[in-house]
């Protein structure tokens, strides 16, 4: 297949890119840097609104992973707005290009995130769940609207709802590790608030998963089968480093530290359950937490 991938430098991204060229696929980069572009890379610039459409003919799928980082930096106003526009406005230029081509893709999978559900407590959800109201509730809301247009073309549209991804090299994990090796790790807050996680392994197999199912549509939760509190998330990483977990961070220390990002990444609550996926039959590589961590890490 031709395929082409926005965010391809990004965690999720730059592991899809390696794994689709791996199968035998094409890729093409949609990268935003103004460099001199290589030979599989095609320019777009999101701020000015503008790609070149004539470029976009013919592939047969697209994965949108483009978005300015959540977890980088105190959430001021001016890093607010960089997250909610760099995952709307791309999205909503991208769909609307699309929606236009004469070649349009088969299949354009956009990224979104179980943030969409806001801080639920223990309740389980699901696709079909409601979403939450805080600020990383909203923009989820806007970035998957943002996809309409492409869907109402008939483009069969994917919103992927990713939890924590798992990887030792990047993301939550990769900023753990130093704190919970040096034996200074503990739970955040009380620790009864859920992690739905998901391992980078498994997102790029349901990634591309999602180009051979063409029944699969509209919000797919990107998490494992069993999520776990983070108190029991920090036992297992203890015990799997073999290292104690006894400093706690109060949920006063976590929000002075890191102010209003405290509050959506680190003691929010979503008890997130992958329904589409399950009811698929897509065989997890790593369902449980703790098999998954020594995979990671060992």
């Amino acid at each position: 297949m031709k395929i082409l991938v926005s965010g391809s430098h990004g965690l999720v991204g730059s592991a899809l890119v390696k794994s689709l060229v791996n199968d035998g696929h094409e890729v093409v980069r949609l990268v935003r840097h103004d460099r001199a572009l290589g030979a599989f890379e095609i320019q777009w610039d999101i701020k000015q609104g503008r790609v070149d459409a004539q470029q976009l003919e013919g592939f047969d799928a697209v994965f949108h992973l483009a978005g300015e980082s959540i977890a980088s930096g105190r959430w001021t106003e001016a890093k607010k707005n960089a997250i909610r526009e760099s995952r709307v406005l791309g999205t909503v230029l991208l769909s609307h290009t699309l929606a236009r081509l004469s070649q349009p893709p088969s299949v354009f999978v956009s990224a979104s995130a179980i943030g969409y559900y806001g801080n639920r407590g223990d309740e389980v959800l699901n696709e079909n769940s409601v979403s939450g109201t805080d600020f990383l509730a909203l923009v989820c809301l806007a970035w998957e609207r943002a996809t309409a247009e492409a869907a109402d073309k008939g483009i069969r549209t994917v919103n992927a709802r990713f939890g924590i991804i798992l990887d030792p090299h990047g993301g939550a994990l990769a900023k753990m590790l130093t704190p919970f090796r040096m034996g200074i790790g503990g739970r955040i807050g009380d620790g009864k608030q859920w992690m739905s996680w998901i391992t980078l392994e498994d997102v790029v197999a349901g990634l591309k998963f999602m180009l051979l199912d063409k029944a699969a549509h509209g919000p797919v939760n990107f998490v494992a089968p069993k999520p776990v509190t983070n108190a029991e998330f920090t036992r297992t990483l203890g015990r799997v480093l073999a290292r104690p977990t006894f400093f706690p961070v109060p949920a006063f220390g976590a929000r002075l530290a890191f102010g209003e990002m405290a509050d959506a990444l680190l003691l929010s609550s979503q008890r997130v359950v992958p329904a589409v996926l399950e009811d698929k039959g897509f065989p997890f590589y790593w369902p449980t937490l703790e098999p998954a961590l020594w995979h990671l890490l060992h």
